[in-house]
């Protein structure tokens, strides 16, 4: 079960870094892109995050004996 579960929170943290990386670039260069998705993009990074800390702490009570 923790396998499965470290597989997941990888996957979550690299969709976490992959959206933090498009909003920063993405706001650095300013213009319609950010004015369209800029927010949307935060707000998918601190869902994944939320999403994230989940499934830490769903692997921290599955390891504890």
């Amino acid at each position: 079960m923790s396998g499965v579960l470290t597989v997941i929170l990888v996957i979550a943290l690299v969709a976490v870094l992959a959206v933090l990386l498009v909003g920063v670039y993405g706001m650095g260069r300013g213009g319609a892109f950010n004015a369209k998705h800029g927010n949307k993009l935060m707000r998918w990074r601190i869902i994944l995050q939320l999403v994230a800390v989940g499934i830490m702490l769903m692997l921290f009570f599955a390891n504890q004996s």
